[in-house]
């Protein structure tokens, strides 16, 4: 054992002498070839240099020079598919997507059947939208592909993106012929069937696989998104046990573990199954975001705003680490400070509904009713406008006792959900406060044949016992109807 323990740490020393040796060398490299761009001095550069430091530049994102050093090694090697391959990949980052398909024909002419050019111009033509021709790429690659799997794979997103779910379905089914454990494929073969409506009849499927290969921890593990989207939590447990015991270090059915804990309301099991995720993937914001919305919503709004604080070191521009911050000092009604937040999460997802929506509410929780309203109708602008926009927007001017505006937003909310249950107890509500009794009435009575357990939102309204008593009148006559 000692000396095994000695020849690891051998390896482990001359593997990292050569990492540093190779750094060395790109370093010396990058050097002497930006010393000849300023300074023109000869020098010789082969082509693997030159895809050296184009990869080096890619890596850095300095896009510009890695044209430069791409355009200088075309000079001297037109015909290298690998620099071609590499001006391609150039061009697609300057969102030159057309010019970076030529190009790749053009290599193609002297090398027709370059498996990974096709790879790239069929990725190409995904990301232009032009997902027939895509298709048409992959398919010439397939019978010359190692990893079939993957080829089929890039084919079920190209029929994804053109929404024909059900040929996407039949590639992703193909490719788990050649290799059930593809993460990916079963993913996307998941989200197809729950597209198409067929999750339930997929159970049956993935359970033909499990009995094929009974120790696919990948089976088991889709099988377990599917019971989790079909609702059925303890099925999903269930699966991602077994996917969990095949590998005790599968961290993403630690990760969904602890989701399906979450839709369970078992949140000291979520956070136990996020810190095993922790354990053994290493620190994440979307884990610190989910860790901090377990402890949020166990009323431990402290240690959640450290997991959402941790969340947004790791990735500034993660918005829902923001909104998370800003959601639990809501709840301490520091209306102040969620307002910043809110504001952090606004300006990196600007149209995101529920951000603009909790904006609203902390401003006017300020006394900023100008700003609120001005979200509000920002807010209507979107489609499909959410029911609770209409409530609270109107719920300002009710407040302020201008109770026509009031009517006159939550008219807008019936004229798009006309048999809308809230609306209408909503609009019974401000006609009682307008002094309307008799139209109130009529809506009141409307609400309560729609819905008449919804009526308990009427008394928050009204303190006033008399008034209470006068509408519980109304409103017992139709439970006992009921």
């Amino acid at each position: 054992m000692i000396e095994f323990k000695l020849i690891l740490g051998i390896i482990h020393s001359y593997t990292g002498m050569m990492e540093h040796h190779r750094k060395k060398e790109e370093k010396d490299l990058i050097k002497r070839f930006e010393a000849y761009l300023k300074m023109g001095d000869k020098q010789y550069f082969d082509e693997d240099d030159f895809l050296t430091i184009i990869n080096f530049y890619l890596e850095s994102d300095k896009i510009k020079l890695a044209q430069k050093a791409c355009d200088l090694g075309l000079k001297q090697y037109a015909y290298s598919t690998d620099l071609i391959a590499d001006k391609a990949e150039i061009l697609t980052r300057m969102g030159r997507l057309s010019e970076a398909i030529s190009c790749i024909d053009a290599a193609l002419i002297f090398a027709p059947n370059d498996v990974d050019l096709l790879m790239q111009k069929g990725s190409l033509h995904t990301i232009s939208g032009e997902y027939l021709s895509s298709v048409a790429c992959f398919r010439k690659i397939l019978p010359m592909a190692e990893e079939r799997d993957e080829i089929l794979y890039h084919i079920g997103l190209a029929y994804q993106g053109l929404e024909d779910f059900e040929k996407a379905t039949e590639a992703y089914k193909e490719a788990i012929e050649f290799n059930l454990n593809n993460e990916s494929v079963l993913y996307e073969l998941t989200y197809c069937l729950e597209m198409m409506g067929a999750l339930e009849k997929s159970i049956s499927y993935y359970k033909r696989f499990i009995d094929t290969d009974p120790y696919s921890e990948y089976a088991w593990y889709n099988m377990g998104i599917v019971y989790n989207k079909l609702k059925q939590f303890g099925k999903a447990i269930d699966a991602y046990e077994f996917a969990i015991a095949i590998d005790e270090t599968f961290s993403s059915a630690y990760f969904n573990m602890g989701n399906t804990y979450m839709n369970l309301e078992k949140y000291d099991k979520a956070i136990a199954f996020y810190l095993l995720t922790l354990e053994y993937e290493g620190p994440g914001p979307e884990l610190y975001c989910h860790m901090g919305a377990s402890y949020e919503k166990m009323g431990q709004y402290e240690i959640a705003i450290r997991y959402y604080t941790k969340a947004s070191k790791i990735d500034q521009l993660y918005h829902q680490a923001w909104f998370g911050v800003g959601t639990c000092l809501a709840f301490k009604e520091n209306w102040l400070e969620a307002t910043h937040f809110f504001k952090k999460a606004i300006k990196i997802d600007p149209l995101n509904e529920s951000y603009l929506k909790s904006l609203a509410g902390s401003e006017y929780s300020l006394g900023n009713s100008v700003s609120a309203i001005e979200i509000y109708e920002q807010l209507s602008q979107l489609e499909p406008v959410a029911a609770a926009v209409w409530l609270e927007w109107s719920r300002i001017y009710y407040d302020q006792g201008d109770y026509k505006k009031a009517l006159s937003i939550i008219e807008m909310g019936l004229s798009d959900t006309p048999d809308g249950s809230d609306y209408l107890y909503r609009k019974a509500i401000y006609l009682l406060g307008y002094g309307k009794y008799k139209e109130a009435t009529v809506i009141l009575e409307q609400a309560l044949i729609l819905n008449y357990e919804g009526h308990v939102q009427v008394y928050d309204f009204f303190e006033d016992l008399t008034t209470q008593k006068a509408l519980f009148k109304i409103i017992d006559q139709y439970r006992k109807d009921d």
